[in-house]
């Protein structure tokens, strides 16, 4: 009964998306007051309206920059963002670089689709491969969370700058670190590749074994990001509690050249049998 309540508050949101909204409106669609309201559509959404509105926003102003030949400020304008000035400082608190280096690198956004209680289930391809080793030349990373870094990394064109200028596939490289309670997580190229400037990079050795390689399914620029992520629950919440295998030692990595515009990546799990 609460999903129905809340999915009627997300409709509303999407019809007025462009119009002033506020908690005690919304509290009313839902039928709630606006104390039990508030408390249930974060619980459901994990996010506060005021955040979600804002995310959304956000992300049908990308969407439209992409597939219209207006001014940014003109279609920000339209969802609430008073001045050019505005939406530039939300962009980038959202995405961590400038809405200009977006348009130059036209790179994928992590961008929120209307929230939705039932998602249609992911079927990426899997297979399995004896991997040798091999090393990254990276970055470490410095944002919060891999997208905010992977949009710095491609807005500053940082895998050029790495090669010397040669085109190559990207490596996001990671292994939770127990002693911090954290994911270290790492961009670069593969070291025989790095024959630009490589200050600021540190060389991770991936080891040799067997991994479960994953490609996750075709996308578009802009929910590719959200497919990634769906994929990477898939594989812990779905394939490896189902399979003969757990995560074994070593990183886990993600591979994917911005420039192809295929949007699918294709991700690998070192793997022992359970």
């Amino acid at each position: 009964m609460e999903h129905t309540h809340i999915k009627r508050v997300i409709d509303y949101i999407e019809a007025h998306l462009k119009d002033e909204l506020d908690n005690a409106v919304l509290a009313s669609v839902a039928g709630y007051s606006e104390f039990h309201f508030l408390r249930l559509f974060r619980e459901a959404v994990r996010l506060t309206p005021a955040d979600y509105i804002r995310k959304r926003r956000i992300s049908e102003v990308v969407r439209r920059i992409g597939a219209e030949d207006r001014p940014m400020s003109d279609i920000a304008f339209e969802y609430g963002f008073n001045s050019k000035e505005n939406f530039t400082r939300v962009f980038k608190k959202e995405h961590k670089i400038l809405p200009t280096e977006f348009k130059a690198a036209n790179c994928s956004l992590r961008l929120f689709k209307p929230f939705e209680f039932n998602r249609t289930e992911l079927h990426p391809d899997v297979s399995m491969m004896y991997l040798k080793g091999f090393s990254v030349i990276a970055y470490p990373c410095d944002e919060e969370l891999p997208p905010s870094f992977w949009n710095k990394y491609n807005a500053e064109k940082r895998s050029l700058r790495l090669s010397g200028g040669e085109t190559t596939e990207d490596f996001g490289v990671m292994r939770w670190n127990l002693e911090k309670g954290r994911l270290d997580y790492y961009i670069g190229i593969r070291s025989e590749k790095a024959k630009g400037d490589i200050s600021g990079t540190v060389q991770l050795d991936i080891s040799e074994g067997l991994y479960a390689v994953f490609d996750t399914p075709p996308a578009s620029q802009h929910d590719f990001v959200d497919v990634i992520r769906r994929t990477w629950d898939w594989i812990y919440g779905d394939w490896l509690p189902q399979s003969d295998y757990r995560r074994g030692g070593g990183f886990e990595m993600e591979c994917y050249e911005e420039t192809s515009r295929k949007y699918s990546e294709r991700i690998y799990i070192p793997l022992e049998r359970k």
